[in-house]
């Protein structure tokens, strides 16, 4: 079997602790047995990881696979480009309510968005992310409360809160369906700011639209200091 990276399996493991709880919550494990399952920490990540992201191009492959004559299709478009057109954390996503949504001098925005660290922004939504939340209430027959909820085969609501472990989901497939493995819901939060810096975004409103502490957070996140498309190394000469 293939080595796993620490950051997949991390997020295997916090898949398992939610099922774990979830196991607890409804009587299956008593709190000794759950403790005991649930008590292997996360893997340390050595080195600093590049990640990956998607070209423009790509982006918008990714955008044409959901389905959207389907009720579940437009709530998966919907997950997609609010990652990657508003470089949302998946958790901010699942966490996102219609009432957060809100008009800031004339636009669409994310109102109070608590992120990382207790850290609070506003996040600026554009049309075609707009059309696609839109689309996806009035599919779902959805008036307030979570904007993404998790749907029955038959397409029916069967739950408050789709869970980010879902989202994650959903990004996978979508990516395997254009021949991308192993790519995830926080790699689009990094495409749409490798996007906006390769199409002349200030890394300062860069920072404020990630929710970083530090513009050396940014920077680090970008791996701005290693440019790819024309590396250094291409001009050797040899």
């Amino acid at each position: 079997m293939p080595a796993r990276a620490a950051s997949t399996l991390n997020v295997r493991l916090s898949a398992i602790r939610k099922l774990v709880g979830e196991a607890q919550r409804i009587g299956i494990l008593d709190a000794e047995q759950a403790a005991k399952m649930t008590d292997v920490p996360n893997l340390r990540q050595q080195g600093t990881r590049l990640g990956n992201w998607l070209t423009r191009d790509q982006a918008k492959e990714l955008l044409s696979v959901p389905d959207r004559s389907t009720i579940k299709g437009t709530r998966d478009y919907c997950v997609l480009p609010l990652l990657v057109g508003c470089a949302l954390r998946r958790r901010e996503l699942s966490a996102l309510a219609i009432e957060d949504i809100q008009l800031r001098d004339g636009r669409w925005v994310i109102v109070d968005l608590v992120g990382k660290g207790g850290r609070v922004r506003t996040v600026a939504i554009q049309v075609w992310v707009k059309n696609a939340i839109n689309t996806s209430q009035t599919a779902a027959e959805i008036e307030d409360g979570r904007l993404l909820r998790p749907l029955s085969k038959a397409g029916k609501l069967i739950g408050d809160e789709l869970g980010d472990w879902a989202i994650w989901s959903v990004v996978e497939q979508c990516a395997k369906e254009i021949g991308i493995e192993h790519f995830g819901a926080h790699d689009l939060r990094r495409t749409c700011a490798k996007l906006c810096r390769k199409n002349g975004g200030d890394l300062e409103q860069i920072k404020f639209l990630l929710g970083h502490a530090s513009i050396q957070t940014t920077v680090r996140y970008l791996g701005s200091e290693q440019e790819l498309a024309v590396a250094v190394n291409d001009n050797l000469g040899l």
